[in-house]
């Protein structure tokens, strides 16, 4: 097995790699793309490897996959010009070694069920013409159908691989310049400084700190494991009930891949399949995302009803000077971000870039002035691993989707699934909600929320936008909905690894979840029933009143939920809230 020298050295291949291509103006699709799968092979193959047998074959399917990838890339004049058809038989192997690729490397990467689906979907592209009636289709040639999918940009090559490449690995580099530094130590100041002292305090801390961390990592298991080791412990000590710390650290991690700027990559990949720029679907986003963490922070305050939920002691809170110190190691790339986006109006990817190295520079200090060279040395190696092996992961599951999404284009099943969704509903808007929200947790509970997603719009989003809904509304709806499945049982992420960190039965975990994330529940519903809600940037006065009229729905809800009030008060509650959310549009 390399050493971690080799494998930080490698990811600083990765990141140079990625940087020049936003620096170099354009590169074929054909050639950045497979270089981006390529790139991820080893950390995919290899570098997870627990077994000697996975080891072997790792090594097997790396160097496979460095050939043909390598092939696609030096070729890709020449296949341009066979527009999607596999005109030589050898081109055919080359084909099936590159989808087995992708499907083992997503298994590997994450497990079975997003391989499966997309296994399902080769079985049905290659053999759909045999199903009888409205869901088989015509057939297609294989040579068509494999070189749609490998060696033209239909499949593995599409336009999601393009979103892969060129925003989601630079603000995965950016999220692991950040946390390499001391901007994770900033975010839990903040949260004591602003949070600490009030009733419940050790979990609105958690709250806080969640929501930023996780508006830069958008991954719900690695935010429960990066603040839970500090909120948790706080929680618990301060005689906070284990199902209760578990749940709200669960909860409020789910939401960083709600929370802008990175949104666990669905914002990048919204972008390139709504065409919406990314500033717009930011904004769109930004109340939502804040309502959810209302909701959490107000159950919190709810469940202090009940329980004698202690504030952080001032001794555990720091200083106005360090505050500052560590705050600044997260508000300058911040800063830089924002400015590159909303100033000049740079691209989202040329913005981080620039951020990238203000984020870099950092490394080199600490709270305390400059870092030892044993600190920095640690830095560069935790940015050099942490940013390879999380770019290989989100290339391990988009491109595995891809497969998906090419077999539903090439077939045309997504067109006779919508029309199922919309004779299913009768023509109705609600009733094709609730299928697709069904779908939309079914689908969640075993994919990757941004692959669930990718997979749910492909289906149901025109459905959805015959029934009237915009595409930004369509699209933040499903992307919501997909996220369901990290809190609900039976499969519930998040719940299962704080849970496990809290020594606590999963489901007293999953139920408290539950209540406390009621608003990822109720607020894509909210999105549906207000369109105003993610107008802010064209009408910022109405999504302001619809902000305030469902945060103080949610308010009620939550209160309805979780304060010992007796049931009249519940139910009146409870009616009030829903009434405001769906009766009282805006």
């Amino acid at each position: 097995m390399p050493s971690k020298y080799f494998w930080a050295g490698f990811g600083f291949v990765s990141i140079i790699f990625h940087l020049t291509l936003i620096f170099s103006g354009l590169v074929p699709n054909l050639v950045s793309r497979p270089l981006h799968m390529a790139l991820a092979l080893p950390w995919a193959f290899i570098f997870i490897s627990n077994t000697p047998l996975q080891r072997y074959t790792g090594y097997v399917f790396t160097l496979l996959g460095l050939a043909t990838t390598l092939w696609v890339a030096y070729n890709a004049n020449s296949l341009g010009d066979q527009y999607g058809y596999i005109s030589e038989n050898y081109q055919l192997w080359i084909a099936a070694v590159l989808l087995m690729s992708v499907l083992e490397m997503a298994r590997r990467s994450i497990g079975w069920p997003l391989p499966l689906v997309a296994l399902i979907a080769l079985a049905y592209g290659l053999f759909g013409q045999y199903i009888p009636g409205e869901f088989g289709h015509p057939g297609t040639p294989l040579g068509s159908f494999l070189g749609t999918l490998t060696i033209a940009e239909g499949g593995i090559w599409g336009k999601l691989t393009g979103v892969s490449v060129s925003i989601v690995a630079i603000f995965v580099i950016f999220g692991a310049m950040l946390n390499a530094g001391e901007a994770g130590q900033g975010f839990m100041n903040i949260a004591l400084t602003a949070a600490g002292r009030l009733r419940g305090g050790a979990a609105k801390v958690s709250v806080i700190s969640s929501a930023l961390f996780g508006s830069i990592s958008g991954s719900a298991s690695a935010n429960v494991a990066s603040t839970g080791t500090i909120t948790l412990p706080a929680m618990t000590k301060l005689g906070y009930p284990k199902s209760l710390a578990g749940a709200t650290e669960a909860v409020a991690s789910s939401g960083g891949q709600i929370m802008p700027p990175l949104m666990g990559a669905g914002a990048f990949v919204m972008v390139e399949l709504t065409g919406i720029p990314y500033q717009s679907i930011m904004m769109a986003a930004i109340f939502p995302a804040i309502l959810y963490f209302w909701a959490v922070w107000v159950g919190i305050d709810a469940f202090a009803l009940r329980y004698d939920l202690k504030a952080v002691s001032k001794d555990q809170q720091p200083s106005r000077r360090t505050l500052l110190i560590t705050c600044s190691f997260f508000m300058i790339p911040f800063g830089i971000l924002l400015w590159g986006m909303f100033g000049p109006a740079y691209t989202p990817q040329f913005s981080a870039s620039i951020a990238i190295f203000s984020a870099a520079l950092l490394l080199f200090f600490n709270s305390k002035g400059l870092s030892r060279k044993k600190q920095l040395i640690e830095r560069i190696e935790s940015v050099g691993i942490n940013a390879g092996k999380q770019i290989a992961m989100i290339a391990s599951i988009i491109l595995c989707a891809s497969i998906v999404v090419g077999v539903l284009a090439i077939t045309g099943l997504g067109v006779k699934i919508t029309s199922l969704i919309i004779s299913g509903s009768d023509g109705m808007l609600w009733p094709a909600i609730l299928l697709t929200a069904i779908a939309c947790l079914i689908l969640g509970m075993e994919v990757p929320t941004t692959a669930a997603y990718v997979i749910c719009i492909s289906v149901a989003g025109p459905a959805l936008a015959q029934l009237g809904l915009s595409a930004l509304q369509a699209h933040l709806f499903v992307f919501w909905f997909a996220l369901l499945s990290t809190i609900t049982p039976p499969v519930c992420g998040s719940v299962f690894i704080a849970a496990g960190m809290v020594k606590e039965n999963w489901l007293k975990v999953a139920g408290i979840a539950m209540m406390l994330g009621v608003g990822l529940y109720l607020i894509p519903l909210a999105m549906v029933a207000n369109p105003s809600l993610i107008a802010l940037g064209s009408s910022p006065w109405l999504a302001i009143a619809s902000a305030l009229k469902i945060a103080l729905a949610l308010y009620l809800i939550s209160m309805a939920l979780i304060a010992p009030f007796k049931y009249i008060k519940r139910a009146v509650y409870l009616g009030v809230g829903l009434t405001l959310i769906f009766a009282l549009a805006i």
